[in-house]
């Protein structure tokens, strides 16, 4: 429901809420042996569930404060681990099986506007990175659009984050004409795919920056491309010295050492022809030498799908995707995994490696004369994890949502 009342201020005050529920299932699939991390290769159901509501109070002219309490419950398959590109973006938000109430966002946003089309937008406070970086028309949100981690996101984008999804931090976007630059300096988590973050920014912060341009053709259709790159510090291990400094198995965390770096840098473009269609691909690598702190275990991503409008068939609510990506690992990650070590969220005990590839489809119907929509989605993985031992795997799942 959304609500608005005029202020002194030139903004309004509003109110908005949102409920997503998944229900997943997994069937069996081949799988001749598994790991502390691996996905559990018998039939699987999980349950998640977020429920948001959306503050922003106007303070004064070009300013708004936002609060945006959130719960979440549920889980995901295998409790979250398994695959670099997990089946369900909304379980990156669950960090307990029970509902949950916690504050996902909290702050203070200011705005200029200058002559020539030209706005600065200035932002500190909680948030998460994705609301301002990586966006794509098709392919960003979970609540609605496609459910696989690695398509809400570059996946070889190590973003900094809790387990919940969110960090604190300043935020910062200049727009000019059909350009737009931003950057953002928050902080990392304590440690990898921790629920809190580091306040010391001196050893542990991330530094992002994103350009963006806006394209229009002559018939009104529209690209947006983007090109984002990013350094990340922490007390991070380093696969190298895991892989040469080890009894049995190799333990990462054993070789965590403050002052750590990962650099990385994401391509990303969506085209839209009218009402009627639209494209997105995405491209990402980080150099893949110390651990994964913060997404999910890939170093190399790219990805490329179709969104299909209901206006095309007389259902001008409905829509519908498919996409397909590829993920992949670094050198010495891989010989990490091979060697039967573990991260946060994969670690088969050995590793026959293999490209990550995963399909995805999905169709969202609008119950009509209502805010619900009820959206059927199939996902098909291959070397899962990036082993060619285990799967292939299916997962099919059905989303609620809703929004007012």
């Amino acid at each position: 429901m959304v609500f608005s009342q005029e202020t002194d201020s030139i903004r309004k005050y509003s109110l908005k809420f949102q409920l997503t529920s998944i229900y997943q299932y997994q069937p069996a699939f081949h799988s001749p042996y598994s790991g502390t991390n691996s996905l559990i290769p018998t039939e699987e159901k999980a349950l998640s569930l977020t429920s948001t509501l959306f503050l922003d109070v106007p303070l004064w002219k070009g300013a708004t404060a936002t609060f945006n309490p959130e719960m979440s419950g549920g889980e995901g398959l295998s409790q979250a681990k398994g695959l670099g590109g997990f089946p369900n973006g909304e379980t990156f938000r669950i960090g307990d099986t029970k509902p949950v109430v916690y504050v996902a966002r909290m702050l203070l946003q200011q705005e200029f506007q200058f002559k020539n089309n030209k706005s600065l937008q200035l932002v500190f406070g909680k948030f998460g990175l994705s609301d301002y970086f990586d966006g794509n028309t098709y392919s960003h949100d979970p609540r609605t659009q496609f459910l696989n981690w690695s398509l809400m996101a570059n996946g070889a984008w190590d973003y900094a984050a809790n387990t919940r999804g969110y960090t604190v931090g300043f935020y910062g976007n200049y727009q000019f004409d059909t350009w737009q630059i931003r950057t953002a300096l928050v902080a990392e988590p304590t440690y990898a795919n921790g629920p809190n973050v580091a306040f010391s920014f001196k050893d542990s912060n991330a530094l992002n920056i994103e350009i963006e341009k806006k394209i229009t053709f002559k018939n009104n259709y529209t690209s947006i491309i983007k090109i984002l790159g990013f350094r990340n510090t922490a007390g991070m291990g380093n696969y190298n010295e895991a892989n040469a400094n080890f009894i049995t198995t190799p333990d990462i965390k054993t070789t965590r050492e403050n002052g750590r770096t990962k650099y990385g840098i994401g391509l990303n473009a969506d085209y839209s022809h009218g009402d009627y269609w639209g494209l997105f691909a995405r491209m990402s690598f980080n150099d893949g030498k110390n651990e994964t702190w913060a997404f999910t275990e890939i170093d190399r991503s790219a990805s490329i799908g179709i969104n299909l409008k209901g206006k095309m068939w007389n259902r001008k609510d409905d829509f519908a995707g498919v996409a397909i990506v590829a993920n992949g690992l670094s050198k010495s990650h891989e010989e990490y995994q091979k060697l039967g070590g573990n991260g946060f969220m994969i670690g088969d005990g050995t590793l026959n490696y293999g490209t990550e590839k995963i399909a995805e489809v999905f169709y969202s119907f609008l119950i009509p004369k209502t805010h619900f929509t009820i959206s059927p989605d199939y996902q098909f993985a291959i070397n899962p994890a990036y082993n060619k031992d285990r799967g292939p795997v299916q997962f099919l799942a059905l989303r609620f949502h809703t929004e007012f």
